[in-house]
Formats: structure tokens, sequence, C-alpha cells
């Protein structure tokens, strides 16, 4: 029997995650929302691609959560887009309110799945998830560091000419301005990029990495970025399903890790079939740590706002 997949929100990002989903044939999908024809729409025309890419896997589009009953993972996406000239902190109270009701649905028709947050402001909604689904931390994660490393990655590739693949990076803290790219950590074949990209032009990146979705927000005028979003939760449901142990930056709740507790921060995590399996902790500079905690403090901020600090 084939693993379940739930993506609530049949946005951008939510049918194209259908789609990476279906591609891999990684499990039966069922794609909702509020707007009606909508998902079921899209998921039968991601359907009848399936004979074009010879894949076999059931797709559902629906407006009713009973649909959604038994998934193993849900990706929650709902909410409103980001707009240009808007902060992630504008969307806080229209989608903690979004993000209460989707997951109290959710709970209700799959008490035992994993959760998977991608709706921005990213931590602040993972923190809102795990407190309203009453889920153990690692049944609850955000995807926010996979596409920051991946856009991180992109920009250490390009720079150096190389092939994406032979670039590891890594990217810690909350999703947004105060993330911290961790230049230290992040490899070209094995050798770090400290030694191979100068001080000042690293700096540009790590910036430009940080502004990675404004920057697509502000070529797009309506809208926010997708594929790479989309591909970035996959590839934490990928790792779940398979068992891969895996890890990956994601928000994670800390308990004590990196000298922070109560809160959703990006940190690297082993992903696997019960969730997240590990929080693994690299030793930090001073400077680094400091920012880790500037960016733990930006998400407390907005926990409190909406009173899941």
């Amino acid at each position: 029997m084939r693993k379940k997949v739930s993506i609530v929100g049949a946005g951008n990002v939510g049918a194209t995650a259908a789609h990476w989903i279906a591609a891999k044939e990684l499990a039966d999908v069922v794609l909702i929302d509020v707007v009606e024809g909508v998902p079921q729409g899209k998921a039968l025309d991601l359907l009848q691609a399936m004979p074009i890419e010879k894949r076999d896997c059931s797709i559902v589009g629906t407006n009713d959560y009973a649909d959604t009953a038994n998934s193993d993972i849900v990706v929650i996406t709902a909410g409103i887009p980001r707009k240009p000239g808007m902060s992630r902190d504008d969307l806080l109270n229209t989608n903690f309110n979004i993000m209460s009701d989707v997951v109290g649905k959710v709970v209700a028709n799959s008490p035992n799945c994993i959760l998977i947050i991608v709706s921005n402001p990213l931590d602040a909604m993972a923190q809102a998830a795990f407190k309203k689904s009453g889920f153990p931390r690692e049944r609850v994660i955000g995807m926010a560091g996979v596409l920051d490393s991946a856009r991180f990655r992109t920009f250490i590739a390009e720079e150096l000419k190389v092939s994406v693949e032979n670039v590891t990076a890594f990217v810690l803290g909350g999703h947004g301005d105060t993330m911290v790219p961790l230049s230290r950590y992040s490899t070209m074949a094995g050798i770090p990029i400290t030694e191979l990209i100068p001080a000042d032009r690293l700096k540009e990146l790590e910036t430009r990495t940080a502004n990675g979705g404004a920057e697509i927000v502000k070529h797009l005028k309506t809208g926010s970025a997708y594929y790479a979003p989309s591909a970035a939760a996959v590839e934490m449901v990928e790792a779940i399903l398979k068992d891969k142990k895996k890890i990956l930056p994601c928000a994670a709740y800390l308990q004590g890790e990196y000298g922070i507790s109560g809160l959703y921060v990006g940190v690297p995590c082993k992903l696997g079939s019960k969730g997240l399996e590990q929080i693994i902790e690299i030793k930090l500079t001073a400077e680094e740590q400091a920012a880790l905690q500037r960016s733990a403090d930006s998400v407390k901020e907005l926990c409190t706002v909406i009173g899941v600090a």
C-alpha cells in the first residue's frame, strides 16, 4: 500500500509540491483547498500526466478534509502570499488564523501524521502548528533551511563555476532577514568556501541568500517563489517516507540546543520515518552564536504577538 501525503493549499507552492511528489512516485497525493474547483482541476490535470511520465499514483483534489484522513505526512502551504513591499511579519495575524483552522482539521483526520509547515512567516507558523496540534516536536517540522541552503548553494556554484552537486551549504536561524548563512561550514568538493571566495564577496552572497525570497517577489511583482520552496518541502517528505536519516537544515522546536529553548529555529536535523529524529549541534563562534540568538529573538517577537511563545 502506497504512503499518503496531503497538501493543504492548491496554490503555486502546494500544486508544484504535488507535481514533484507524483513525478518521484513517492506517495498518493491529496490536494486540498478552500476554493472549489481549483484543487480538483489541478489534481485531475496532474493525474492525466502520469501515463506520460509512467508513474503510478493517485492524485485527488478536494475541499473536504475527510479525504485527507490517515495521511502519513501533511504539508501545509495555506496562507496568503507575500506581496511586494510586504514583510513576512505583515502576514502574521492572517496566516496564524488560517494555520489554526487548518491544523485543527488536519489533526482530527490524521492524528498520527507528520506535519511539514511551509506557510510564512515560517518559524512562527511552525510554532503555531506545534502548539495547536499537541503533537510532539518530532512530528512538526518547518521547511526553511533546505530552501535557504539551496539558494546559498546556487549562488556559490555560480560564483565558483562548478556543479551544484559539488556544493554543500548550511544556513541556520529564522527564515528571513535574520537567517545565519554559515560560510565556515559550507564547502565545494569538501574544500571550505572561505578558502575559495574572498570574504567581501562571500558577504555579498550571504546577503543575497538572506534576501532570496524578496528578490524573486520583486521580479514577479505579483506572487512569490514556488519551484524551489516546493522542491525543498518534497526533499523533506522523501527523507521521511524513505527513512533516509538525512541531515537537512529545518525549523525545529529547540529544548536547550544551541542555548535556545521553547522556539522553532532553523538547525541541522536528521529526518527519518519518525520525523525529526535528531538535532545536530555544531560548534559556533561567538559571532555566529550571537547572530543565531538575534534570529531566535526575532522569531520570539512574532510568536509573542500571536500568543504561541
